[in-house]
């Protein structure tokens, strides 16, 4: 006798809760035609008939409720100890600042192969977290953090974007140009200049509004505020698309980096097999 499949078995639980076929069907989201192939070709590997056929009816035969009680109880069992085996697996718990989440790990992350039934759960915050309350940190800086074990990701790159209707028939003809346009602030300026090199022009000029996160830099350049400071790899799509434009080959790279860290005395396989995926990603980025 052929063993059959689990989902056969599932199938025939199905119908003989139902009653029937068609309702079966939709409770299992197939056709009442897959349905009835299912039962027909479990009928013929178990040797015997499950159902007796009345017209539109299908009654179960008496050994068919008896097997489809039993398959009815294991995959009950089964449900109850996967919900056992998830409750008693901790969530990872990884932390990223705002920007470099939603532009370089939201549409990673999804694709991460997540060991057994291990949860994701990811804090976008800017602030630096207490080492307690993360397995798997995302921040930016020079390296050497006390009680943490580094990754790198790669450096933190930056060059002046703007909205082409900000800049409209106007061209670039040198960097000292940008002392034409409203810059949003931002502390490496001086050393773009000094990475295009060129001296910075005295009569830069600045919006009076300092906006905490790069993602939010990068909306204000798109509405026409500003030329803005940003990074070419996580802003790349908006270039591509033609949302922003980056008039300059000139691209500030280092000497801060992005990290993945972790705690120097965590020995679980999880927080470093996400470290090693995302440095694996970040090189396929580069």
């Amino acid at each position: 006798m052929t063993r059959p499949s689990l989902e056969s078995l599932r199938v025939l639980e199905a119908c003989v809760s139902a009653r029937s076929f068609a309702r079966a069907a939709e409770r299992l989201f197939l056709t009442p035609a897959a349905v009835s192939l299912r039962i027909r070709t479990l009928e013929a590997e178990l040797g015997q008939p499950l159902f007796i056929r009345a017209g539109r009816r299908v009654v179960p035969t008496a050994a068919a409720s008896v097997l489809a009680n039993r398959v009815r109880e294991a995959l009950t069992g089964i449900g109850e100890a996967l919900a056992e085996f998830q409750a008693a697996t901790p969530p990872l718990r990884l932390t990223a600042p705002p920007t470099f989440a939603s532009r370089w790990l939201a549409p990673r992350l999804a694709r991460y192969p997540t060991p057994g039934a291990s949860v994701i759960e990811v804090d976008v915050s800017a602030e630096i977290r207490d080492t307690g309350a993360f397995d798997v940190a995302i921040r930016t800086g020079r390296g050497g953090w006390a009680g943490l074990e580094e990754y790198r990701l790669g450096p933190v790159e930056v060059t002046p974007m703007l909205s082409p209707s900000l800049l409209g028939t106007r061209t670039f003809a040198a960097p000292e140009a940008l002392a034409d346009f409203e810059l949003l602030p931002h502390p490496d300026w001086e050393q773009w200049f000094k990475e295009a090199q060129c001296a910075t022009p005295q009569a830069l000029r600045f919006l009076a509004v300092d906006y905490p996160t790069h993602e939010l830099d990068a909306n204000a350049a798109l509405a026409g505020v500003g030329v803005a400071l940003l990074s070419p790899s996580l802003f790349r799509p908006l270039l591509t698309e033609g949302r922003l434009i980056a008039p300059f080959p000139y691209v500030l790279s280092g000497p801060v980096w992005h990290f993945a860290l972790i705690r120097a005395n965590d020995a679980r396989q999880a927080p470093r097999q996400l470290c090693a995926w995302l440095c694996a990603q970040a090189g396929e980025a580069a």
